[in-house]
């Protein structure tokens, strides 16, 4: 089979062994909890190559014994592999340390925590290297949060859990990339926690907005979208009355819900909802960002670009890019995905010198965040392994810088 098939794409062989097992897209589609209509994109190669666990499911349905004869032996990790980061055994330490016994003397005012808070969101964005500058700040303020709510009642303590539950959202995009999936849900799912017994609307949305970015991260989209339109529709009886961070965690829950739909090839859920962001953006002030998810004009339109990308409309996704101006991004992580964001472009389109150079200026515009990102990763190996004498020289190097091992 596999010689037989040499050549040929992994959606094309899930397709050819589907149609020689006789068995039909939607009954194979079922079998992975997907729709015929993912499944079709990924044959087509519409979509990314499913992650190994959706490969192995995958072989399962289609009664085949090695997932080696979907892939053809293609290297599915290596390039694309977790990279480490220091910063996480302490705010792993920080998460899972369990304290019996707390001080009253050492519970901060819950104002105090939220301001603590608010400034490592604001650290993180600013830095040059996030998770090494938050991980500094983050594991204390993980602990004085705990012991706050285990001290104090009322509202103080649900005061207390909103900025707990900032706190985990923190950590958890700290930790995206760098940590073991266990520790990353464990994180998400006391976001949530403390946001529940906080019982406050932006929280729980802002809490779903993390839920779902770890959801999606897990090759579960469906799930993120549900989560997050949900949260946007606890938001909306709210959006007339309250400060514009109400209104800004809708919007972002509606383009978190716009790129997870666009990665299981549903373009139509995906670009409403990116339509209805970008009107909900045009509602806040000019230069408006908010603190967490970053969400305002800027952010959507640099969302519309990831979108495109998904959808595997790099044509949409370049002419997106160029309407953005890299330094309205308030943010030092967000301006390097747009570089990124518009390197995937160019790599669809298989311009080897224009994926190069935008790549590059990715780097150049946040080192840290892209050495831990697996796709700029993933996309400087391809480029030394397949982009050809043009860029091998300097896509080795560009990989060097990486972590990246060619």
């Amino acid at each position: 089979m596999a010689d037989e098939l040499a050549g040929k794409t992994i959606g094309e062989r899930i397709q050819i062994i589907r149609e020689r097992r006789g068995k039909s897209r939607p009954v194979v589609a079922g079998l992975v909890g997907r729709s015929p209509e993912w499944l079709k994109a990924v044959e087509k190669g519409r979509l990314h190559t499913p992650r190994w666990e959706k490969l192995v499911e995958l072989a399962s349905a289609l009664g085949v014994r090695d997932v080696a004869e979907l892939t053809g032996g293609a290297p599915l990790g290596g390039f694309t592999e977790r990279c480490s980061h220091d910063a996480v055994p302490a705010v792993r330490e920080a998460i899972e340390e369990t304290a019996l016994t707390v001080s009253a003397e050492s519970c901060p005012a819950p104002a105090a925590l939220r301001e603590r808070v608010a400034d490592a969101w604001a650290l993180w964005h600013s830095s040059p290297t996030p998770r090494k500058s938050v991980g500094r700040v983050l594991p204390q303020i993980i602990r004085d949060g705990r012991t706050a709510v285990r001290m104090l009642d009322g509202a103080q303590r649900r005061e207390a859990h909103v900025a707990l539950s900032a706190a985990y959202a923190l950590a958890e995009q700290l930790l995206a990339w760098v940590a073991d999936s266990a520790l990353l849900w464990l994180a998400a799912d006391r976001c949530m926690t403390s946001a529940e017994l906080a019982d406050d609307p932006a929280a729980l949305a802002g809490a779903a907005w993390v839920v779902g970015n770890v959801w999606r991260a897990t090759g579960r989209e469906d799930d993120a979208v549900r989560l997050v339109d949900d949260a946007a529709a606890l938001l909306e009886p709210r959006l007339d009355s309250a400060d514009d961070s109400v209104r800004a965690l809708w919007g972002a829950c509606r383009l978190h819900g716009a790129i997870s739909a666009a990665r299981t090839g549903r373009e139509g859920d995906a670009l409403r909802r990116l339509d209805q962001a970008e009107a909900m953006a045009d509602r806040l002030p000019q230069r408006y960002a908010h603190p967490w998810t970053l969400f305002g004009r800027a952010n959507a339109a640099v969302t519309s670009v990831s979108v495109q990308v998904d959808l595997r409309r790099s044509a949409s996704a370049i002419d997106a890019a160029e309407q953005v101006d890299p330094d309205s991004v308030p943010s030092v992580d967000r301006r390097a995905r747009l570089w990124l964001e518009t390197a995937r472009a160019y790599h669809q389109r298989k311009d080897r010198a224009a994926t190069l150079h935008v790549l590059q200026r990715a780097v150049q515009a946040g080192e840290e965040s892209m050495r831990c990102h697996p796709l700029a990763r993933g996309i400087a190996g391809e480029l030394v392994t397949s982009g050809g004498g043009m860029v091998r020289t300097e896509a080795r190097l560009l990989a060097g810088r990486l972590g990246v091992t060619v």
